[in-house]
């Protein structure tokens, strides 16, 4: 590399070379102020949780090392492995472990740990019996590792690397954003996902409510850093210019690169600028300190690359046939070379970073090898590492194997309650070409029963429909992943793709117990359009004799709270009857989450037919629930609810706000964002001013689109309810276009109560245009469909149309 005259000037002229000192000691900190004074500031005043992100080799790790290092008091410290066993809650158990000596009063229902950690018998209180329903036993655990943190602050807990966390990690960062625990600050890490992507952790906190979580981004250095950390890593009271600008455009900026770059120009010596050969890129920063090295090191390093970040001598003198000592010796080797570095509790790579670069240096045959050896000698532990046997399997190219541990790894996390994870596991069997079809069917109904809902929906729901296009896939397991890819692509937003999904599913589940609510859920008449009640109908009624004769109570529950929510739509004052039976019986209060659920769902009932104050009263009741639950997942369904009936009854002050933080925060509960649209839609037509129409209209003929788009009745009919009466000042043609298109989606319906608004328009634009008579057949439909129900706001509506068109 020369420098051209422009170089020089910037760098003062022809002046001798640069000559470094020999780097002493580690590569010191810089930038990262208006981090770290954040950190500091938000970690000092508890409670607080804090997202530490950026990609990798950024510099997250060194900033939290650093931001430690000027605290006082008592550090939680938990890493996440990047191949961890199925073990619910792993991270936050390890930071947890390290300090029980440390534990104050303890609340007895962190027994709830006992089970999970037997080491400590002796100081957590007794475990607790059995409650029989895995979501109390989750919620229950949630409580638990709570109370332990509560007895260990003040205190700061740092967990890191958590784009690896299991399930249950991330649903406890959920719970703790709802029930801080006084005087702890949280404080975790994680890569930024890719774009388009995401990871467990982020669709988490993003579930959280607003505020709950800061979010602070990790940027690459900007040239003044770089400039500083090259001046204090190669000594040089002013690096010219060239090195500084070569340095950021080879190594992004990067601080985990830029600092392997200036190691090695400063371990290297002589002027950085003198040569061609000068390493600007990681991998050849590697290969300079690879060169060096003889065969038989490289040879143990390559092995260790494999093996892990922090790998165990161990397993590589056996997965290498070599002894304890030669294999300390090469990682001796290596450490000297600037390749591993001292942990304290062994060797290991520097970064992330670093490992993938040696282990993308071994010949894919040898990784292949590797990957086989190390499995074979995994094989021997125990207990059997199923997670690892089945990633080191996978990479040898082992398809028999991998499924064999993989589904053993499913086994265990779904043995401990995690059946996200086992999910997850699952999932990546079926990509394997060669699975025989006994084999395919056996974990394809295992992924049918798992916990489906816990995992990103993005990647398992094109997974499940390419399972379903295979026609070889037994009946059984195909009614089981219809049922889960319709639940999925309903809690999506989905309503017609999620509801034709069970339809089809139906027919191939046998077993009654689990036709029983399926059949159940395809009873809701408010979610999908092109079905009539009557439809309904038939189908809550083959549910409830799939319910009988399958003699399960959660079956015949289910179906119950289905019959009083059509009773509800329909307007049927028997609904009542049925709710009060439900709510005061033993089922249902055995089952709070259900409960709650059910609530919910029959406020939305009681708002659509029109019974306001009832519809108050059962979500009160459900918000009750959900806090006492800590049902995280239905929190964003009681804001919904509570936002809808507000609008309904005419408290519209600050709705419009509110509604807009609730649609930010949609990725909570998907299924909830169209109808929250159509709200603020509604609220904006109402409060739009003579002149001032076109947002609502925008927002209002926006929901009509995706509501036809995804088949989604209710929104689709207020929508077109409101944009009707919006336009029928100024356009009345169009007026009745949109209240007749309502009208007849209704009428397809067969809900009548629900025709109230639509009818009103016609009537009022008939009169409007000295034909009053255009209407009669609307209002005299309206006055059929809604003889003899429980419908109060349609029959006053009925009662101003017969007003405005008599007979």
């Amino acid at each position: 590399m020369t420098d051209s005259g422009e170089d020089k000037a910037r760098g003062g002229g022809a002046s001798s070379p640069i000559r470094p000192a020999r780097l002493r000691g580690p590569v010191e900190f810089v930038g990262r102020s208006v981090e770290l004074a954040l950190l500091r500031r938000l970690v000092e005043t508890p409670p607080c949780l804090v997202l530490l992100e950026g990609e990798a080799g950024i510099g997250k790790s060194r900033l939290v090392a650093e931001l430690l290092a000027g605290l006082p008091g008592r550090r939680l410290i938990g890493e996440c492995d990047d191949v961890p066993e199925p073990f619910p809650l792993g991270v936050l158990l390890d930071a947890v472990r390290a300090n029980a000596d440390q534990f104050g009063p303890l609340n007895p229902v962190a027994g709830a740990l006992a089970p999970l950690l037997p080491e400590l018998t002796d100081v957590l209180p007794a475990a607790p019996a059995p409650l029989g329903e895995p979501a109390a036993e989750r919620h229950r655990l949630l409580r638990a590792v709570a109370a332990v943190l509560t007895a260990l602050t003040p205190a700061v807990l740092v967990l890191e690397d958590l784009h690896w966390a299991d399930p249950a990690t991330c649903e406890f960062l959920g719970y703790l954003s709802n029930h801080p625990v006084p005087d702890l600050a949280v404080l975790v890490t994680a890569r930024t996902p890719a774009p388009g992507g995401s990871t467990p952790i982020h669709d988490t906190l993003a579930r959280t409510p607003p505020g709950a979580v800061t979010r602070v981004p990790l940027g690459p250095l900007d040239a003044d850093d770089v400039r500083r950390l090259a001046a204090r890593t190669l000594r040089l009271d002013d690096p010219p210019q060239r090195l500084t600008t070569t340095l950021l455009d080879r190594t992004a900026g990067i601080p985990f690169v830029v600092e392997e770059v200036l190691r090695t120009l400063a371990e290297r010596g002589g002027d950085p600028l003198a040569d061609d050969s000068v390493p600007f890129v990681l991998r050849d920063v590697l290969l300079w300190r690879l060169r060096p090295l003889d065969e038989a090191t490289r040879e143990v390093l390559g092995a260790a690359a494999a093996l892990g970040l922090a790998p165990d001598q161990r397993i590589l003198a056996s997965v290498l046939g070599q002894s304890r000592a030669a294999v300390d010796a090469a990682l001796a080797t290596a450490h000297q070379a600037g390749l591993l570095h001292d942990a304290g509790d062994g060797r290991r790579f520097r970064h992330h970073l670093a490992r993938q670069v040696v282990y993308d240096l071994v010949p894919s045959e040898t990784r292949e090898w590797l990957h086989l050896r190390i499995a074979r000698v995994l094989e021997q532990e125990l207990p059997r590492p199923v997670a690892q046997l089945a990633h080191h399997y996978r990479l040898a190219g082992s398809g028999a194997d991998f499924v064999r541990n993989a589904e053993a790894a499913a086994d265990l996390a779904t043995e401990r309650g995690d059946d996200a994870t086992a999910a997850g596991f699952l999932l990546q069997t079926m990509d394997v070409a060669e699975l025989p079809r006994p084999v395919r069917a056996r974990l394809a109904a295992k992924l049918g029963r798992s916990a489906i809902d816990g995992l990103s929906q993005a990647a398992a729901i094109p997974v499940l429909e390419r399972l379903l296009a295979d026609r070889r896939l037994p009946p059984g397991a195909r009614g089981e992943l219809g049922l889960v890819l319709g639940r999925m692509l309903r809690q999506q937003g989905e309503a017609l793709r999620g509801y034709a999904e069970i339809e089809r599913a139906v027919p191939y589940l046998r077993a009654p117990r689990r036709r029983a609510p399926a059949l159940a859920v395809l009873a809701a008449p408010d979610t999908v359009v092109g079905r009539h009640v009557d439809h309904h109908l038939a189908q809550c009624s083959e549910a409830e004799a799939a319910a009988a004769a399958s003699g399960d109570p959660a079956a015949d529950l289910a179906v119950r709270i289905a019959r009083a929510s059509l009773l509800l739509e329909l307007g049927d004052p028997a609904a009542w009857a049925v709710i009060a039976e439900l709510r005061t019986g033993a089922a249902l209060a055995d089952r709070p989450r259900e409960h709650a659920r059910a609530c919910l769902n029959w406020a939305q009932g009681a708002m659509h037919a029109g019974h306001l104050d009832q519809a108050a009263a059962l979500l009160a009741s459900g918000r009750e629930l959900v806090d006492e639950t800590g049902y995280e997942r239905l929190t964003a369904l009681v804001e919904a609810t509570e936002l809808s009936l507000d609008r309904a009854a005419g408290r519209l002050d600050g709705l419009a706000e509110r509604l807009t933080r609730l649609i930010a925060t949609s990725e909570r509960m998907p299924v909830t964002l169209l109808d929250a649209r159509v709200e603020l839609a509604t609220v904006l037509a109402r409060t739009a001013t003579d002149g001032a129409v076109e947002p609502a209209e925008r927002a209002l003929c926006e929901v009509i689109a995706d509501a036809r788009r995804v088949g989604a009745i209710w929104p689709l009919v207020q929508a077109l309810s409101v944009l009707a009466r919006l336009t029928l000042p100024g356009r009345p043609d169009e007026a009745v276009r949109h209240a007749t298109d309502a009208l007849s989606l209704v009428r397809g319906k067969g809900l009548w109560a629900w025709a109230a608004e639509a009818v009103l328009v016609l009537a009022e634009a008939a009169v409007a245009a000295g034909e009053p008579a255009r209407a009669t057949a609307a209002v005299g439909e309206l006055a059929a469909g809604i003889e003899g129900r429980d419908a109060p706001v349609a029959r006053a509506v009925l009662r101003r149309c017969r007003e405005l068109v008599p007979g």
